[in-house]
Order: C-alpha cells, then sequence, then structure tokens
C-alpha cells in the first residue's frame, strides 16, 4: 500500500542509481533514460562534477535565509546576466514559481508607472506554464483548470496555429489593460511545437507597438536545450522577462526569474520573497552547471548531435509513414508525432529499455540529457525502428 496521493499515474517501475544518459532499475535492467526528470537533468545522471560540486558546498552551508547576503547566488546572477539580456535576476525553487514570479514583474512594474490597471497577461491557449492555480489558469487548459475554480482573473488566451498566420486576431486580444504577452519559445507539454523565429520578431514588434512587455518562458526549452542557451536566441529576439528553471539545476531544484533594468524597477524590498530561493547548496550547483554549458564547443555538440538525431528520425518517419506523422522540435527537445495515441508506443519502447514521455497531440517526447553520446542517439534510433517495425 502507498500513502502517496493519486496525483501521479507511475509505471511500475523504480530505479536504484544513475549514470550519465542510464537508469538501473531495482530489478537490475538497465534503461537508456530520455525523459531526465523531463528536460531537468541537463548533464545526465550523478554527473561527477555536480556530485563533488554538492559534497563540497554541503561541508560549508546548506541554507541561509535571503535577509542576508548570499556569494553563491551573487555569482550565479551574474554569470546568467553575463551570458544573456538579463541585467537582474530573482531566484526561486522550480518553474511554477518562476512563471508566477514573471507574472508579478509585469504587474509590478505597470503599478510602479502609474498604470495598475494595466494587469492582464496574453498567453497561448492550452500552454503550459507550471501548476500552480494562476499558472494553470494562465495557461487556459480546461484539462488542468477542471475543478479548481474559482477561475483566477487576469489572463487572456490568443491560438497558435501551425499554419499560417501563426497568430490570427492577436491584435484584437490586446486592451487597455494588458500588460504582456506570455509564451513558452517552444511548447513543450502542448506537443513540442517551436514558435518560428519570424512570429517571435513580430510579437516582440507588437509589444514595442503597443508599449506592453514580453515574457518568453523558457522553463523547458532554455539552458541550451534547443542548442542555444536561450531557445529565442536565433530569432534576436530580446524579451523583457524570463522564467527558468529544469535544466539550470541540473536535477537539483532551482528556478529563476530573469529582468531587463525596465522592468526590476518594481521589484522594492518586501515585494517578492522565497524561503529556500537562492539558498547556498542550489546555487553552487547552478553555478557549475554554467560553467559546463559556458565551455567553448558544448553548445555546438549540442546542434551537431541534434541535426544528426533529427535527420535520422526523419528517415523512420519515411519508413513508416503511417505511423509516425512528424518529427518536431529544436535541439535536444524533440517530439515525434504519432497518427493514434501515444501510449502503446511509449510502453513498447520501456520494453526495449527506452524511457520517453508523452506530450499534447499525440507526441513522443524525447530529452536526452544535453552531454548525450552519438552512441547513445544510435542506441535510441535502433529501438525506436524496432518498435516501429513491430507497431500494430
Amino acid at each position: 500500500m502507498s500513502f502517496l496521493a493519486k496525483n501521479y499515474n507511475r509505471k511500475k517501475i523504480s530505479f536504484k542509481y544513475g549514470k550519465g544518459s542510464y537508469l538501473y532499475s531495482k530489478d537490475n535492467k538497465k534503461y537508456l533514460d530520455f525523459v531526465q526528470g523531463i528536460a531537468v537533468n541537463s548533464l545526465g545522471h550523478a554527473n561527477p562534477l555536480l556530485v563533488k560540486t554538492i559534497k563540497d558546498q554541503s561541508k560549508k552551508l546548506w541554507h541561509v535565509s535571503n535577509a542576508f547576503q548570499i556569494p553563491e547566488g551573487e555569482k550565479l546572477a551574474k554569470k546568467l546576466c553575463e551570458r544573456t539580456f538579463a541585467d537582474y535576476v530573482m531566484f526561486q525553487n522550480s518553474g511554477a514559481e518562476a512563471t508566477e514570479a514573471a507574472i508579478k514583474v509585469a504587474r509590478k512594474y505597470f503599478y510602479s508607472i502609474g498604470k495598475p490597471k494595466k494587469n492582464r497577461i496574453l498567453c497561448i491557449k492550452n500552454s503550459f506554464h507550471g501548476r500552480t492555480l494562476a499558472a494553470i489558469f494562465a495557461s487556459g487548459s480546461k484539462k488542468m483548470t477542471e475543478g479548481f475554480g474559482p477561475k483566477i482573473p487576469g489572463f487572456d488566451h490568443i491560438d497558435f496555429k501551425d499554419s499560417k498566420p501563426r497568430f490570427p486576431n492577436i491584435r484584437k486580444r490586446i486592451n487597455k489593460n494588458t500588460a504582456a504577452i506570455m509564451v513558452e519559445t517552444i511548447l513543450g507539454e502542448g506537443g513540442i511545437k517551436p514558435i518560428p523565429d519570424k512570429c517571435l520578431k513580430y510579437l516582440r514588434k507588437i509589444c514595442n507597438e503597443k508599449k506592453i512587455l514580453l515574457i518568453l518562458d523558457e522553463v523547458q526549452c532554455g539552458i541550451g536545450r534547443s542548442g542555444n542557451f536561450f531557445a529565442f536566441e536565433g530569432s534576436k529576439v530580446k524579451p523583457d522577462i524570463v522564467p527558468i528553471a529544469k535544466g539550470i539545476g541540473g536535477g537539483f531544484p532551482i528556478g529563476a526569474v530573469l529582468m531587463n533594468k525596465k522592468v526590476a524597477i518594481g521589484m522594492t524590498p518586501g515585494s517578492h520573497g522565497s524561503t529556500f530561493g537562492g539558498n547556498p547548496l542550489a546555487m553552487s550547483v547552478g553555478s557549475k552547471v554554467m560553467d559546463v554549458i559556458s565551455k567553448k564547443n558544448f553548445l555546438n555538440n549540442v546542434k551537431k548531435l541534434s541535426k544528426y538525431f533529427h535527420f535520422r528520425l526523419s528517415k523512420i518517419k519515411e519508413a513508416y509513414p503511417h505511423i509516425i506523422k512528424q518529427v518536431r522540435g529544436k535541439g535536444l527537445l524533440i517530439g515525434i508525432q504519432l497518427f493514434e495515441d501515444q501510449t502503446k508506443f511509449i510502453k513498447k519502447l520501456m520494453d526495449n529499455k527506452l524511457l520517453t514521455i508523452r506530450a499534447a497531440e499525440n507526441v513522443v517526447r524525447i530529452l536526452p540529457p544535453l552531454n548525450v553520446k552519438k552512441s547513445e542517439i544510435d542506441l535510441a534510433l535502433k529501438i525506436i525502428n524496432k518498435v516501429c517495425s513491430e507497431y500494430k
């Protein structure tokens, strides 16, 4: 009997340890893990550099209140700002908290400049921004909001179409109370759908014209996952606010909000806080992850391997056009869209010792660590091809 609440439909498998791209189950079976905590373990399981970092820091300080200066947090914030568009960072514990904080930053900015009624956020319908009350209503998905009423006000929604125009009637959805547009640069739970660079430029243009803010949610697609440090970098667009989490901690819980100098004026002492956000242990791990990802050729290797992975998957699609509808994604955030429900396909992959996870629109989500080896990608391709060949 389990005393855990039933809010997860867990697979009947558990693991005793992991190493790199692999997980080892309690019954001594070896699995190629292309879930990695849902894009969290950016450097794989039990990465020696991160293990050493945690061990060294744990002997010094685990937690100190934000009532005091935390040098480890200052260090990581500096690395993030020097690497990105941001001027300031506010640390949290998770992606949902980072999204909530991003919403607060946007609203407080307009309040600070004497426009308190500019407080509505425009989001993509059926997107994903976390599981807190505000975040689920920001997503606008009936599946996530049902049973959690009353509705949290302050959110409006637009559609994102795969066909042109991709944001139909977006101008009509912006009104005098709109404070910001908030979108995932690559829709994750929504089916691994990248927003094209030209569309991101269009959103930035509209935000400039309407004098509102652009929030790009990079919780899942950021920190090297796309092949760039941020997925929006290819568009040359500069957002105002970016929530991050997942990959920045390499498996350790970290969230953050990155913001430019303009919007940061509302974040005065006492305006926001987080008990555990920015603790020395988390900051030390995040700083080491930044060091690794920032090394010369690291992201180039992600691009190289992902290009190979996407190309080979497209060949499998060509071989099995009745099974695979589309190969989606960017970098090592990959989706295989099937014509039918993906549950059985994911189960077959797991039976062949490859772990994947679902997303919307019948998509099988594939999320290897960023330091995955080509031989491990080849093994995954072999398993996917085998499952397709045997699939009925």
